[in-house]
């Protein structure tokens, strides 16, 4: 086991030393409210509620001038790909080019007309495979508030990420919504007025699923034009399709095939001055694993020195910004290929970047 986990540390060293996310903006600095006292709260079916009904039971009216309506169908469409393994990336109620990909790849894989439109036939054939609610409830618990936290950090400050012990959640809300797959401001808006530091409070939250595939992954196809990645098994059957970050024109991608060369779940970072172009330190800085870890929770390494597929501490930039050549996705979506890929499995990048930066 030492050599193992020594070896997964070699590899996130070497890797990342020329492979990395821009860090996203982070929010102004906060003071992290103290966990909330253990006391009994009186649980409330928040996905019950009249909210909750109408987006577990949401049409798609064409004719439908309501926002609201059209957002609860949104957020039922979106939980329902992210469950079939077509994800939209994070669940946000929004229309946009990630939820046009998984709709398209879905269409594709079930002989519908591929339009990328978000219909009411869509709807049914989301249904159909899977009529379960997609709001639940979920009450927060003590480890939930006990974290633990750590501070915003402003963009690009590689020595302040170095001095923290763990690139951890920032708060209640983050964690919560990376574990549902959720953006933290629909998580917020369909709670309103809740406290999310209080023990034993109910909130609604989307009925995400397991992060497992049906499947071992024996062939990842990574889609540069589109901002894609597709999961095979040995047999050719595709197993999931997520959106992706994948390189610039300015850095790009590699091209061809490569395999998998190992898995290393919660890598550290290392910031190396003399190989990259970008941030202002001037020695060699480890900064620790952890969600806000710069490849967030999840490296899998590629025979192609120093790229990799890995998580990310923004997920709703994925597919929306360029990354330094490697290929980035939400944690949630790289924790579920990571758990699923044979070592050795294939990995062919195809097309040209379309994204600048």
């Amino acid at each position: 086991m030492t050599g193992l986990v020594s070896r997964f540390a070699l590899v996130a060293v070497l890797s990342l030393s020329a492979c990395d996310n821009k860090p996203p903006a982070n929010p102004a600095n906060t003071v992290q409210k103290a966990p909330g006292p253990v006391v009994a709260v009186p649980p409330v079916s928040a996905a019950s509620s009249a909210l909750g009904q109408a987006i577990n039971a949401a049409a798609l009216d064409p004719t439908a001038t309501d926002p609201q309506a059209r957002r609860n169908a949104l957020i039922r469409v979106q939980t329902l790909l992210d469950r079939a393994h077509f994800s939209p990336g994070v669940i946000d109620g929004r229309d946009g080019g990630n939820l046009t990909l998984a709709i398209r790849a879905f269409q594709k894989a079930h002989d519908m007309t591929v339009d990328g439109e978000v219909g009411q036939p869509l709807l049914d054939a989301l249904i159909t495979a899977d009529s379960g609610p997609v709001l639940v409830d979920y009450t927060i618990t003590q480890s939930d508030v006990a974290g633990p936290f750590m501070p915003p950090i402003p963009k690009g400050d590689y020595e302040a990420m170095a001095r923290e012990p763990a690139m951890n959640y920032h708060d209640v809300v983050e964690m919560l919504a990376e574990r549902f797959h959720m953006d933290e401001a629909l998580l917020r808006a369909l709670n309103l007025g809740v406290d999310f530091n209080q023990v034993g409070a109910a909130i609604a939250v989307t009925a995400s699923g397991p992060d497992t595939l049906a499947a071992k992954v024996d062939r990842i196809e990574i889609d540069k034009t589109l901002g894609q990645v597709r999961a095979f098994d040995q047999s050719g059957a595709q197993l999931a399709v997520y959106p992706a970050t994948v390189g610039s024109t300015e850095r790009p991608a590699p091209s061809g095939e490569w395999a998998v060369r190992t898995l290393a779940p919660r890598p550290t970072y290392t910031y190396d001055p003399s190989r990259l172009t970008f941030g202002k330190p001037k020695s060699k800085l480890t900064i620790q694993a952890g969600p806000n870890n710069p490849v967030g929770s999840t490296w899998i390494d590629l025979t192609k020195d120093t790229y990799g597929i890995h998580g990310t501490p923004d997920p709703k930039l994925v597919n929306k910004r360029a990354s330094h050549g490697c290929v980035r996705l939400t944690n949630w979506d790289a924790v579920e290929l990571g758990s699923a890929v044979n070592k050795g499995a294939k990995v062919v990048f195809m097309g040209a970047e379309a994204r600048t930066g």
